[in-house]
Order: C-alpha cells, then sequence, then structure tokens
C-alpha cells in the first residue's frame, strides 16, 4: 500500500493515527524520509490540510483515517474538498473483513456515507488489488473536475501476502477546447459591446493562469474572479474589476448583470458565485454565456450556456492564449474605470470602536512580500480579507468556497509545512478559529512559523448578522466567552500578542515574525461593526423601515 504511495509521488500524509491501519503506519515507518506523516490533533484539522495540499500544489492531498469517528471527523474536509475541485485521496481504516455487516466496533459502510462527498468511494477488499485501485484512485482525483476519492482499507487485508506488479504513476488527463470552440468563442468576442471573464474553479496552474491573463491583456478584457479564487490572477493587474462572491460590489454585479458576454472559464456557477443564482437566469442566461469546465457534468447543469466547452483549465487557457486577438475592443475605453471602481473598494471607510480591521488587513496589503499565502476560513472577519487584501496571483488564497469554519488554520499549517519559506498568515474569528485551534500544537510540532490574526467580537458574528436583517435586535444563540487567545498561543510554547488599538497591530506583527515560532494575535474588534460595510445599528434601522 505504501509502496504504491510512493509511485504516485505521495510525500506528505496528513493524519492521525488509528489501530484499524496499524500495518500502514508500520510501513511508513520505513519511508519516514521519504513521506512526512503530519500528526493532527484531530481528523477535520488533518482533512483540511490535505485539501490545503492539494489546493497548493495540484496533487492530490493524502488524508490518512481511521475507522468510524476518524472518518466522521474528516468529512468536512472531505466536502469541502469536492465543492471546491480540490483533488485528495482519503485512505480509510476499516474493520476486518470477517466482521463486516455486523456493526463491528465503529464500522460504517464510507461507500455508502461518503458517496455524496467524494467522486469516487471504493473499498479494497482484495490485497492483489491494491496496486489497481490505488492507481485508479490518483486517476479519478485529478482527472475532469479535480476532487477527492476515498478508500477504506479492511485492517487484515493490510497484512495479507500477495505478489502483484505495480502501478506506475499517474498522468493527468484532461479535455482540450475544439477548434471550433475556439472559432465561435473568438465570434462571438467580435460582437460583443460589454464582455467580462470570470475565473474560478479548480485545476489551474501557473501557466495556466499566465496564459489565461496573456488572453486577457491581448483582447483587453476585464476579469474578474469567483468567490475565494481571487488568487487566479494578481489582483493589482490593471484589467482586474474585483471579487464576485459574498459582498460583492453593486457595481460588479451590475456590469455582469448588463454584459453581453461573459465568459466564465472555470467557476461552477453556483449559489454563491451566481449571488443566489440571481446574475444569470435560470435556465437561459439572458447574458451571452461561455462556459468552460473540466467537468462535462457541470456544463448545463444549471445554466444552459451559449457556448459550452469542456476542457481543462491548462489546455483551455493555452488555446486562448494562442487565439488570434480581436481587432475591435470597444470596452477597452471603460476598462480603467471599472479598475478604479474596484480600487476604491478596497480602501477602508472608517470602522466603530477602537479596532479597525480594514485599516490591519490594508497595512498588511503593503506590508507582505508577494509570494506570503493568506488563509482564512468562514465567517464576517474574512470580508474585511478578501475587500482590503490583494492576493499577488497563485497560490496566495488558501480559503473555502465551501464556507466551512475551521479551514484557516490547518490550512495555513499545511503550507507552512510544504512551502516553509513563505510568510504564511491564517486569519479566523473567535469562533472559526476554536473550530480547529488545536492543530495550533501541530504547527509548534512541526516547526511550521504561521502566524494567526484571531478576530474577536465574542459572537458567532455571521448568523448575528443574519438574525439583524431578518429579525431586528433579537440576535440569540450566538454568543461567545473566549479565552486570552494570545495565552492560548504561549501554552503551546508559541508567542502572543493582544491588539486592542488599531496602531498596535504593526509592532504585534513584526514581533511575531521575529519570534520565529507560531504566533497568535488576539485582535478585539467591536461588534457593532458587524460588516466591513455596516453597523448593526445602521442593520436595525433598515429592518425597522422595511417594517413600516
Amino acid at each position: 500500500m505504501i509502496d504504491q504511495l510512493r509511485i504516485h509521488g505521495v510525500d506528505h500524509i496528513f493524519g492521525v493515527p488509528g489501530e484499524s491501519y496499524l500495518a500502514a503506519l508500520n510501513a511508513l515507518y520505513d519511508q519516514r524520509n521519504a513521506i512526512k506523516f503530519v500528526i493532527c490533533r484531530q481528523e477535520g484539522g488533518a482533512a483540511n490540510m490535505a485539501e490545503a495540499y492539494g489546493k497548493l500544489t495540484g496533487k492530490p492531498g493524502i488524508c490518512f483515517v481511521t475507522r468510524g469517528p476518524g472518518a466522521t471527523n474528516a468529512s468536512i474536509g472531505v466536502h469541502t474538498a469536492f465543492q471546491d475541485s480540490t483533488p485528495m485521496v482519503v485512505l480509510v481504516g476499516q474493520v476486518a473483513r470477517d466482521q463486516e455487516e455486523r456493526e463491528a466496533f465503529q464500522e460504517i459502510d464510507y461507500r455508502r456515507m461518503f458517496g455524496p462527498l467524494t467522486k469516487w468511494s471504493a473499498q479494497i477488499e482484495d490485497a492483489r488489488r491494491i496496486p489497481e485501485l490505488v492507481s485508479q484512485a490518483f486517476h479519478r482525483a485529478v482527472s475532469g473536475r479535480p476532487g477527492p476519492v476515498l478508500l477504506a482499507l479492511p485492517e487484515d487485508m493490510l497484512t495479507d501476502e500477495v505478489e502483484v506488479p505495480d502501478a506506475r504513476q499517474y498522468t493527468v488527463v484532461r479535455a482540450a477546447p475544439a477548434p471550433e470552440d475556439m472559432a465561435t468563442l473568438r465570434g462571438m468576442l467580435e460582437k460583443a459591446q460589454r464582455p467580462v471573464i470570470m475565473l474560478g474553479g479548480g485545476g489551474w496552474t501557473k501557466q495556466a493562469c499566465d496564459d489565461i491573463c496573456a488572453f486577457a491583456e491581448a483582447n483587453k478584457l476585464p476579469v474578474t474572479t469567483a468567490f475565494r479564487n481571487a488568487d487566479l490572477i494578481d489582483n493589482r493587474h490593471p484589467q482586474y474589476i474585483g471579487n464576485i462572491g459574498l459582498g460583492s460590489e453593486p457595481a460588479l454585479s451590475k456590469r455582469i448583470k448588463d454584459s453581453d458576454l461573459v465568459i466564465a472559464i472555470g467557476p461552477r456557477l453556483g449559489e454563491i458565485t451566481s449571488a443566489g443564482y440571481t446574475l444569470f437566469d435560470i435556465p437561459v442566461p439572458k447574458q451571452p454565456l461561455v462556459h468552460v469546465h473540466g467537468g462535462a457534468d457541470e456544463l448545463g447543469r444549471v445554466y444552459e450556456a451559449t457556448l459550452m466547452i469542456n476542457a481543462g483549465m491548462a489546455n483551455f487557457a493555452k488555446a486562448a492564449k494562442a487565439m488570434k486577438p480581436v481587432a475591435n475592443t470597444p470596452w477597452a475605453a471603460d476598462l480603467s474605470k471599472a479598475h478604479q471602481e474596484y480600487l476604491d473598494s478596497t480602501k477602508p471607510t472608517g470602522s466603530v470602536g477602537d479596532v479597525d480591521l480594514g485599516e490591519i488587513v490594508a497595512w498588511l496589503n503593503t506590508r507582505l512580500p508577494d509570494d506570503a499565502l493568506v488563509c482564512n476560513g468562514a465567517g464576517n472577519y474574512a470580508g474585511w480579507v478578501h475587500r482590503f487584501f490583494q492576493y499577488r496571483g497563485m497560490r496566495t488564497q488558501l480559503a473555502p468556497t465551501s464556507g466551512a469554519m475551521g479551514y484557516g488554520v490547518p490550512a495555513a499549517v499545511a503550507a507552512k509545512i510544504v512551502e516553509p519559506r513563505r510568510v504564511v498568515v491564517a486569519f479566523a474569528g473567535d469562533g472559526c478559529f476554536l473550530m480547529s485551534g488545536q492543530e495550533f500544537a501541530t504547527a509548534l510540532q512541526f516547526g511550521a512559523n504561521l502566524v494567526v490574526v484571531v478576530v474577536d467580537n465574542g459572537q458567532y458574528g455571521t448568523i448575528r448578522m443574519h438574525q439583524e436583517r431578518e429579525y431586528g435586535g433579537r440576535g440569540h444563540g450566538v454568543e461567545l466567552r473566549n479565552p486570552d487567545f494570545a495565552a492560548y498561543a504561549r501554552a503551546f510554547g508559541g508567542h502572543g500578542e493582544t491588539v486592542l488599538k488599531t496602531a498596535e497591530f504593526a509592532p504585534a506583527f513584526e514581533r511575531c515574525l521575529a519570534s520565529n515560532v507560531a504566533s497568535i494575535i488576539h485582535v478585539k474588534t467591536s461588534l457593532e461593526q458587524i460588516t466591513s460595510r455596516t453597523t448593526i445599528g445602521k442593520m436595525r434601522e433598515a429592518h425597522a423601515a422595511k417594517k413600516r
């Protein structure tokens, strides 16, 4: 089993040990200098680390967990990998084959449990099929629309002795656009007056990003990015006009609605990217729509696009770059205005309380090196990061399009382990952090000297925001009593800082970097400033006006 992982290029495994796969752990001992086993504190953290590894490298992230509680804990990261189109291989220890269907200790049928969460789930009943099924797992994880796959491993199967030839290392197989599709696309572009490119989804490479940028430059096209895919283009590029997702600029949403040609390259066009399925009519959008996606099943799933192209991102981007640019680009005159609207949205506009999170993120935007990695989980605090930080290009952002809380810290741990020379910063809300904060111990154990910024407003802020919008002043079930997060960091042997005023953040951050250990900056913010754009008071006024 472990030999096959070596053949497929595995260099990191993220997991929590379990008795159901002791034989595999024993084999990993012999490969400890070739495969780093990152020992995590909870399987949810391990799965999120594997997902982040897949996003960062483009190779399948490997998550190894035990049966029952181990697998159920890991499911959060598997779901994120599925919604984010991230390649992942999940290996789960299973009960012995002669105990199946008896509800043995921690027994679950993983094929049924993980069926909706993975591209493919299987169980290896015969050790002679290990090379075949592991090879299939890797090919399925990376081909077409990337995603997670799962193999269940009965513990007695792992100790069988068999003679069987090895597989070869997997190869990535993705479709390429037909010449006639590219000709049709060019014809549509020639007729357009207000086109826009939207980038998103999985399966991107650095070369693909460079090629699609060259295509946009040659045709003077405005470029937007889908929710939490903002790093597919340098946000400082003069043709970048912003990110479509939660809290999008109204002007940008209007541009999408008013466009006469949307070229969506990679995104699924799901609920968040489509603003609750309001940017495009269902099933036929009023805007001419070109939808490029690596998974054939995604094309036509919600929207019947004018032109649907089944292609991998690298193959399409290469063909787009090679396409002869159109002669007339009437939209180019509006490009600088659109980019300026985006730049204006990145300027902090003030905040209630002693800490202005917008100013803090804006400072980091100028302080961090271009190759810094910025990670986050889910919560209103992320709105400040997405709005005021400019991602420099692939891969400088790690964030879950699935909207899963607890993602940012384990993602940052994995990133720092894999890319130790890069500066890695994780943002987490007070609620978000304590869903995976135990992985701070993993960071210390493996020398992952990341900086975690914990934004503490004492609430599950996103839910409080929704309550204020819908019910005005009836917040309930969202209050949090928090620890001293700086002391939490020091308890693990890390560095801790507390920030009560905006001006305190910059020196605190510098001390964190200088400490050369994993660090936490506990930033206490006002609950009143519920988002980067509004306050609870204003939301209550709007709710009262709506009732009148």
